[in-house]
């Protein structure tokens, strides 16, 4: 019989990088053009120099163009960097430099920061040699379909920093799991970190930064957690902490998400550093203009190669070693358009990149997610992949806020938007839930600064409030920024809630952003990239300050995830039925006839039927929409006025008649008339 291994569960081992074996580690680094290669040993991360340098032998220890050497009696948490020469010719691709310190770019861990130096040589954290045993204690990823998935992005060190936390491990891996109980108690299935790739902590000359990378789009090493959020400082320490923060989060049903960032890197443009990939294969790892700078589709200073066959690889692997090493769900790919450019910065049909990742086998259990589009100008949402690729779609942030703000004429991209956006994606083999929806995300503005600034205020950042997008289709009604006057504090209220309600009520998958839930601000910065502080933290206070909106999101949640007639897995198509079951979905205008698509009005009633839905938790859900300034009548048609309609929610409905959880609320007026006053959303279930 064979024996069983709880230890080794899904370890998927890495080809290249330090390599642990029973007696030593073998290294194995990859570089075509360097004429030299060595290892080097640290007892300390705060080493500044090596106390050992193993030199490669060019005739014994070279295979093609990999470079490998087994050196014994080295153990886990043993701290490296790798050293090349070669030409310096920056014309033709080549920066090898002989003195730089080099992050292997397969390093499970990083240990340390960038030190500073008076010699000119860029020290970079040193590599860690790790053993990813760990006992998993029998976890399995969880395998929950997209449609039936609801997402909360958040970012590791933000939500638990701030004091009011009360954790005993604010900021880190740990601390997550600490706050677990309050993810189940909204009900949302799956947490997107924000990057844990690892990323700069201070500047690579060793300087503490003003304004450092908080987000943390900046990567380091794509195969090592960020050491940043770890409790404590032993080198390596992060893998454990982390492993236990997924098999914690797994254990309450949680899926957890990694926004993965493959387009560039921390080294920057020509004037920039070299302390990885630049020093070992320069031409390879980025995309090059013929004179050798560098092409910048990441509006961050360089592009890596992705469609070349080593970064392919690279990339590969990496995806592989998450799920399997580490037991994550799925990934969200961060300007993922440029996964669909070739060598030469094109723009392709079928992306080698894009296909190896959807068709990947031992990737079928994950979810991917793509971003679709770049900082060249690229826009796919919608054309990405026909593959099984979902999207984040900004045509459904976009078109929510236009309505949701009042402006007229635009029925018809409010209800496209919450039937599932057939017209971005019906013509492939994609479904509705490959829609990810979202009205608010990290890159911009929270609901609560959505309705509460018609500016952004990005001063804090440093760069004269030139950053973040001018375009945000927000509204302040009345006052830029905090005010005391009731009506308006009562109307971005209701707007917010209308915004949520609309977010888990539509077709497709919903993502929201960690603090809209209790309203957290960010003081009107839509860009806090660089704000380490309360600007970006999540603000425990407001978990009771803002206890109304908080039960209002966790009412929404619970019924869409308990109703089908919400998360439909094929699109709407509004062909009458042959019995009394109501069609998938009808539209109607407030007098209870058929909409006119082209009239100014600001007002629907959409209707959710049972149709092609076997389930007999199955209801007919109803909900009326009005985005205008004035009041509203509203007439139900007489056919559906016959059904039992109970109301789940009125967000101009004081608290707790805002939402009656599992739709118990006042049953349908039997006159089948309704009043909506401005900015509001009604929905009833039959």
């Amino acid at each position: 019989m064979a024996s069983k291994q709880p230890f080794m569960q899904f370890q998927y081992p890495l080809p290249y990088g330090a390599i642990l074996q029973e007696n030593g580690v073998q290294f194995a680094v990859y570089s075509r053009s360097a004429t030299a290669m060595s290892v080097l040993l640290y007892k300390r991360h705060s080493d500044r120099d090596p106390y050992k340098v193993i030199k490669f032998d060019p005739a014994t220890d070279r295979w093609g163009d990999i470079w490998s050497i087994y050196v014994p009696d080295l153990k886990a948490g043993q701290l490296y960097h790798y050293q090349a020469d070669g030409p310096y010719l920056p014309e033709k691709g080549h920066r090898f430099n002989p003195q730089a310190r080099l992050i292997d770019p397969y390093a499970r861990a990083l240990a340390g920061r960038f030190q500073p130096s008076d010699d000119g040589i860029v020290r970079p954290p040193k590599c860690v040699v790790v053993d990813d045993t760990f006992d998993w204690q029998g976890d399995r990823h969880l395998r929950r379909p997209l449609s039936e998935t609801i997402i909360y992005e958040m970012h590791v060190r933000g939500f638990t920093r701030g004091s009011a936390s009360e954790t005993d491990h604010p900021g880190t891996y740990l601390g997550v799991i600490e706050k677990i109980p309050y993810l189940k108690s909204l009900g949302v299935t799956a947490v997107e970190l924000m990057p844990i790739h690892e990323f700069p902590i201070n500047a690579t000359n060793g300087e503490k930064q003003d304004r450092g990378n908080y987000w943390g789009y900046d990567s380091l090493a794509f195969f090592s957690p960020h050491r940043g959020y770890q409790h404590g400082t032993k080198a390596g320490d992060q893998v454990r902490q982390f492993k236990e923060m997924v098999r914690a989060l797994h254990a309450a049903g949680i899926e957890v998400i990694l926004d993965v960032v493959f387009n560039h890197t921390s080294e920057g443009n020509h004037l920039g550093p070299t302390f990885s990939f630049k020093g070992l294969e320069n031409q390879v790892y980025y995309m090059l203009n013929d004179d050798g700078t560098y092409k910048n589709y990441s509006g961050c200073g360089n592009t890596v190669n992705g469609n070349h066959p080593i970064c392919r690889e690279m990339i590969f692997h990496c995806l592989r070693h998450w799920v399997y090493n580490y037991h994550i769900d799925g990934f969200r790919f961060d300007l993922a358009s440029i996964l669909s450019r070739n060598r030469h910065g094109e723009l392709v049909p079928n992306p080698p990149m894009v296909e190896l990742i959807a068709e990947d086998p031992m990737l079928a259990d994950t979810k991917v997610i793509a971003e679709a589009w770049d900082a060249a100008g690229a826009f796919q949402v919608g054309s990405f992949s026909d593959l099984r690729w979902a999207e984040w779609n900004g045509h459904y942030r976009d078109d929510i806020r236009r309505y949701w703000r009042g402006e007229a004429g635009r029925l018809g991209p409010i209800a496209t938007r919450v039937s599932g956006s057939s017209d971005l994606y019906q013509n492939g083999t994609r479904k509705p839930y490959h829609s990810i929806n979202f009205v608010t995300s990290h890159d911009g503005y929270t609901l609560n600064d959505l309705v509460s600034y018609e500016r952004k205020h990005n001063q804090a950042n440093g760069e004269d409030n030139r950053d973040g997008d001018n375009n945000n289709y927000s509204a302040n009604y009345g006052v830029e920024g905090p005010t005391r006057r009731k009506f308006i504090v009562e109307l971005r209220r209701r707007q917010a809630k209308n915004m949520m309600a609309t977010l888990l009520l539509s077709q497709g998958t919903p993502m929201l952003v960690s603090g809209d839930e209790i309203l957290r601000t960010q003081r009107g910065n839509n860009n806090a990239y660089c704000q380490d502080n309360a600007i970006s933290w999540f603000d425990w206070k407001l978990v009771e300050r803002n206890a109304e909106m908080l039960r209002f999101t966790q009412a929404i949640i619970a019924f869409r995830i308990n109703q089908p007639s919400v998360r439909r897995q094929t699109f709407l198509t509004g062909q009458p039925t042959e019995n009394e079951v109501l069609p998938d979905v009808t539209w109607y205008g407030p007098t209870g006839k058929p909409v006119d698509w082209n009239s100014q009005s600001r007002s629907l009633i959409c209707v959710y039927g049972t149709h092609g839905l076997d389930d007999p938790e199955a209801k007919n859900v109803m909900i009326l929409m009005h985005s205008g300034q004035d009041s509203q009548r509203f007439t139900i048609p007489e056919h559906l006025r016959k059904l039992p309609w109970q109301q789940l929610l009125d967000t101009s409905a004081a608290a707790p008649e805002d939402v009656h959880p599992g739709a118990t609320g006042p049953a349908l007026p039997a006159s089948g008339h309704l009043k909506l006053v401005h900015h509001t959303l009604m929905c009833y279930v039959a």
